[in-house]
């Protein structure tokens, strides 16, 4: 073996501890790369894969009532290759032994055979056989939260009649990947239902014989899909058509699509700011370890090794560093998306969901981790190699100091010669102080992020169903009905508030850009659901113009004022213009919102609404749903503290756990790189400390010189952790910014507090392993170093 490969094994066996601090931290960043990467790769490839097998459709629309003869010259439509008309139809579902009420959705299918579109996937039974009106395939989600199989009885109430029918197969489609009930965010896989029909028997059920309401569309290779949509647009619309669009706007699909971008950002922005640390930690440890071997470099050029020798030596020095933690990160990595399969099959129903470690993938990790190492260490090795070996032979010449402003300062007559000692050294070595006092700060700034993770998602929910939502119930009617809908709410049991509303709808026009929402009109000063914004005002809805969220606001590019052009997509499909009055800050969801009476005049209709929000007694609860479930307009009651309990467990398993862990590992790296300076300060200032017991100074004098040093370096990072902890928060939080949930960014005094507590700890634990190696100091040895 060369002697430069076993230097290299010396110095990596006498700097094990430093150069496991760096590798952990590196380990840190090429974790989160892995994972994400790991994630995005399998969601995006099965999505890709499970769309193509089961004929996923481009285009949907849905129409109140369309004769079946339409669908063949919306096949000559140029750029459409099948059309599939179908019939859809809202459900309520009675199952014995689960007494709380259940919705759902029934989708036709060609009588005893599979769709052209949206094809099924059978995971147990069969489809229905062509003559029976009383078989359907179900959900594997719902089958699954109720224990059902191929047999298993059904009683459903469609369009107010009772019919009995058995389960035939259990199946998954890429119609509903991630399956959740209108206007919700979270599976609720007890209490909504997908289920299958032949469409003969579903038809006769909905009244929809002969006709369709739904209709799904693939396009050919080179269509113009928007040019589809409009001509499918003009088809439809004398049939109460609410306007095509393309699969994106397809809940399911969309919720899928961003979860594969966050992780996407996630495999960009976490990992770049671990590797950032590491880089900025590896510049300061190389950088120190070369100043400390100047004699050894002197020697090894003195006996005719060259410049590249010298260089590759500590390239080769770092890159085994790098290398071990770059192996840990990816085994740590791969193991924590092979544990989150699950997870990811509970939300996303695909028939299989594999991660694969993928060569590629390693090499990507190893050669980001290695470039990040180098660029940190290029310094330092330059450093090494323009060294002269006369020069390096002798120690560096002593520095020049002189009497400072904080030599004759009160605070400095007023201290102990050891604290002295101390702040000599500080001040005297300012870039090198600096330099600690930065990599112990990132550090913080890690935890900081973490924590903020952690608070941001219970401010999140209790921002949008404490403060936002304060109604119980929340009651959805098939059809638009009369107001006095409400005095009848009034007097069911248990009821203390009644709030309505009237959805809408709507395509939203700015210029070139344009967003489909349901347009909410609301009473003029809503209580039971508010709209948190100074804009908007305690007083309630302006008179005039429309409010917005603040991030449908932004995608419109809309400011307060601004006019805003509204096409609704029912009824007489009015396009109108008003003006942007306001936005609101909601993290969950987007909304249009308007006062009820304004959105009666803009669409030119009398007085109707569509919903309505409750306020009601906790004893009265079951007998009000009772009550509410056997009134035939009444489509869906929801209740929202069921509803915040789902999106807290969806949190608690996702996000949070992410956090969870990223606080671990941040935690991890503080102490790596507390106790990574304090080595490097012990081992600098060895000899200093043995001549300052050989003349006479205490052992606790000798050790405070180096803990109180320690101590104030970490106490000057706290800050340095605060502001590059706020800094990692904001990108994170602009790169986790989504259509459906958005972390607010809120940094509390808490945060702060976590962050400081957790780098004095770190100090603390890194004091305590330095204290017992002081306690083992050889003098003799430490002062036989050369003159």
């Amino acid at each position: 073996m060369r002697t430069l490969h076993l230097k290299v094994l010396r110095d990596l066996a006498r700097l094990r501890g430093q150069a496991a601090a760096i590798a952990l931290v590196i380990a840190s960043g090429v974790l989160t790369l892995v994972f994400s990467v790991m994630g995005h790769d399998a969601l995006s490839l099965t999505q890709e894969r499970f769309y193509a097998e089961r004929h996923f459709a481009d285009v949907f629309a849905e129409v109140n009532r369309a004769p079946r003869r339409i669908a063949d010259p919306l096949r000559e439509i140029p750029g459409v290759a099948e059309v599939e008309p179908r019939v859809r139809a809202p459900a309520r579902l009675e199952l014995d032994g689960f007494d709380d009420p259940i919705r759902g959705q029934v989708l036709s299918l060609p009588d005893g055979r599979q769709p052209a579109l949206n094809q099924l996937h059978l995971r147990e039974g069969r489809l229905p056989e062509r003559a029976r009106s009383d078989e359907v395939v179900v959900s594997d989600g719902f089958a699954e939260a109720h224990g059902l199989v191929a047999g298993d009885a059904l009683r459903l109430i469609i369009g107010g009649r009772l019919v009995e029918v058995r389960v035939s197969g259990i199946a998954l489609s890429p119609e509903f990947i991630y399956q959740v009930s209108p206007g919700h965010l979270m599976p609720d896989y007890e209490r909504y239902a997908i289920l299958w029909m032949n469409e003969s028997a579903l038809a006769a059920a909905y009244g929809m014989e002969g006709a369709f309401n739904s209709l799904s569309v693939s396009l050919q290779r080179d269509a113009d899909r928007e040019a589809v949509i409009d001509a499918l647009d003009a088809a439809l619309a004398r049939y109460g058509g609410t306007g095509a669009h393309g699969r994106d706007e397809l809940f399911s699909h969309e919720f899928v699509t961003l979860e594969i971008q966050q992780l996407g950002m996630m495999a960009v922005v976490v990992p770049a700011i671990f590797l950032l640390v590491s880089a900025f930690l590896l510049h300061v440890v190389m950088g120190r370890i070369i100043r400390g071997q100047r004699d050894q470099i002197a020697i090894l050029k003195a006996f005719g090794y060259g410049n590249l020798a010298i260089a590759w030596h500590y390239v080769l020095l770092t890159a085994l560093i790098v290398l071990a933690g770059s192996i840990a990160g990816i085994a740590l990595g791969a193991w924590t998306a092979f544990a989150l399969v699950d997870l990811y099959m509970e939300y996303f129903r695909f028939p299989e969901l594999s991660f694969r470690l993928q060569g590629w993938l390693v090499l990507l990790a190893l050669g980001v981790a290695m470039v990040a190492a180098l660029l940190g260490t290029l310094q330092a090795v330059w450093q090494a190699v323009r060294m002269q070996p006369a020069e390096a032979m002798r120690p560096p010449a002593p520095e020049r100091f002189g009497r400072g402003w904080l030599e004759g300062s009160a605070l400095m007559r007023g201290l102990g010669q050891s604290s002295r000692i101390i702040l000599r050294n500080l001040a005297r070595h300012r870039l090198k102080s600096l330099a600690s006092v930065i990599g112990i700060g990132l550090s913080g700034g890690l935890l900081l992020i973490g924590a903020y993770q952690l608070q941001a998602v219970s401010h999140m929910i209790d921002q949008q169903y404490r403060m936002t939502l304060q109604m119980d119930v929340d009651v959805a009617f098939t059809d638009p009905v009369p107001p006095r809908v409400a005095g009848e709410l009034r007097h069911e049991p248990g009821v203390l508030a009644v709030e309505t509303w009237r959805s809408a709808p709507v395509r939203l026009h700015a210029g070139a850009r344009s967003e489909r929402i349901g347009l909410l009109g609301m009473d003029p000063e809503p209580r039971l659901r508010r709209l948190p914004s100074a804009q908007v005002g305690e007083t309630g809805l302006p008179t005039a113009g429309v409010v917005l969220t603040d991030y449908l606001a932004d995608q419109l590019g809309l400011e307060a004022g601004d006019a805003l052009e509204i096409e609704f997509l029912e009824g007489r499909r009015r396009t109108v213009t008003t003006q942007l009055a306001g936005v609101v800050d909601e993290p969950m969801g987007t909304g249009a919102y308007i006062r009820r009476d304004a959105l009666h005049r803009l669409k030119g209709e009398g007085p109707a609404v569509t919903g309505t929000w409750l306020l009601v007694d906790s004893e009265y609860e079951e007998a009000l749903y009772d009550s509410l479930f056997d009134r035939p307009e009444v489509a869906s009651v929801e209740r929202v503290r069921e509803a915040e309990a789902n999106v807290r467990e969806y949190m608690e398993e996702t996000v949070l756990v992410f956090a969870a862990v990223f606080v671990l590992l941040a935690g991890s790296i503080a102490f790596a790189v507390t106790y990574n300076n304090a080595r490097i300060a012990y081992a600098e200032r060895e000899r200093e400390l043995a001549t300052l017991e050989v003349l006479g100074y205490s052992r606790a004098q000798v050790s405070w010189v180096l803990l109180g040093e320690i101590a104030l370096v970490s106490l000057a990072a706290i800050p340095v952790a605060w502001a590059s902890g706020t800094g990692f928060a904001w990108l994170l939080n602009q790169a986790l910014t989504l259509e459906f949930v958005r972390l607010p960014f809120v940094i509390t005094p808490q945060l702060y507090g976590f962050a400081a507590l957790g780098i004095i700890m770190a100090s603390t634990l890194s004091g305590l392993l330095i204290l017992r190696r002081l306690r083992g100091l050889d003098r003799v040895q430490a002062l036989k170093a050369a003159e």
